[in-house]
């Protein structure tokens, strides 16, 4: 897959988005322009194997990584890392 250039300070903090349990992936796309299959690739390529199939399947447990899915739309905590 396709990424973009992108500097090692936007990388660490695509990854840091990833991680983290409210912030969706829209979040990610509407900040950095990527799609979640880019983000998944991105994290398979700068994170070590077990680190990343630790991180897939935290995130495919985690209703909180979409907006479609989440029971609430009030109270989202916004990094103050966060453009948008």
């Amino acid at each position: 897959m396709k990424l973009p250039d992108l500097n090692s300070e936007t990388i660490e903090r695509i990854i840091e988005m990833a991680w983290e349990d409210r912030a969706p992936m829209e979040a990610i796309e509407s900040q950095f322009g990527l799609l979640e299959k880019q983000v998944i690739a991105l994290m398979k390529r700068e994170m070590k194997e077990s680190s990343y199939r630790m991180w897939r399947e935290r995130v495919n447990k985690r209703a909180t990584k979409h907006l479609s899915k989440r029971e609430f739309i009030a109270g989202r905590f916004k990094s103050h890392n966060q453009k948008t």
